[in-house]
């Protein structure tokens, strides 16, 4: 399995670069949704898909 950074580049671009405003530049969804002049909610699907789909990769079954 590889490491962190591995698994952060194969997601989709949209999702690695809002994971990355989320988790490493601690960003709200709303904060996020603010700079991006998209809807809050979208931002929240993407934190919650893109974070799913790390879990996945981390814990396959």
């Amino acid at each position: 399995m590889g490491g962190i950074r591995e698994l952060l580049d194969s997601l989709p671009e949209e999702e690695r670069f809002i994971l990355s405003l989320h988790y490493l530049k601690s960003m709200s969804p709303q904060e996020i949704a603010a700079t991006l002049g998209v809807p809050e909610k979208a931002v929240q699907g993407v934190i919650t898909a893109g974070k799913s789909r790390l879990l996945s990769a981390l814990n396959p079954s």
